[in-house]
């Protein structure tokens, strides 16, 4: 059975960092290109970090410089390290397979982003 388990959100202030971490289970972990993607209501669901692999790491302009992602395979985990977040990053952040998700998603992980 495949799951999904994200964690570390929060609510932080302009400037500040989290950690998220995403537990893979029931799949081939290694073999797969991970990605970190985000959903506010009414929006589509963006892709913001991706980790192939072979540990090729790619994100969108608008989260570059500014996050990480990183996995350990040994634990079959994901991890999104975000540093100086902005109001615009406030979302639930949800793992999942990258480009193509599965069809299956976690209940995610809410980051808000506020003074």
């Amino acid at each position: 059975q495949v799951q999904f388990v994200e964690s570390g959100g929060g609510l932080v202030q302009p400037g500040e960092s989290l950690r998220l971490s995403c537990a893979a289970s029931g799949l081939a972990f290694r073999a797969f290109t991970w990605g970190w993607y985000r959903q506010t209501p009414g929006k589509q669901r963006e892709l913001v970090a991706t980790i192939t692999n072979a540990g090729v790491t790619n994100y969108p302009a608008s989260v570059k410089g500014r996050f990480t992602i990183s996995r350990d395979i040994g634990k079959n985990t994901v991890y999104l390290q975000m540093n100086d977040l902005k109001p615009e990053d406030t979302a639930v952040y949800s793992c999942n397979q990258a480009p193509n998700p599965l069809n299956f998603w976690g209940q995610g992980t809410q980051v808000t982003v506020s003074s």
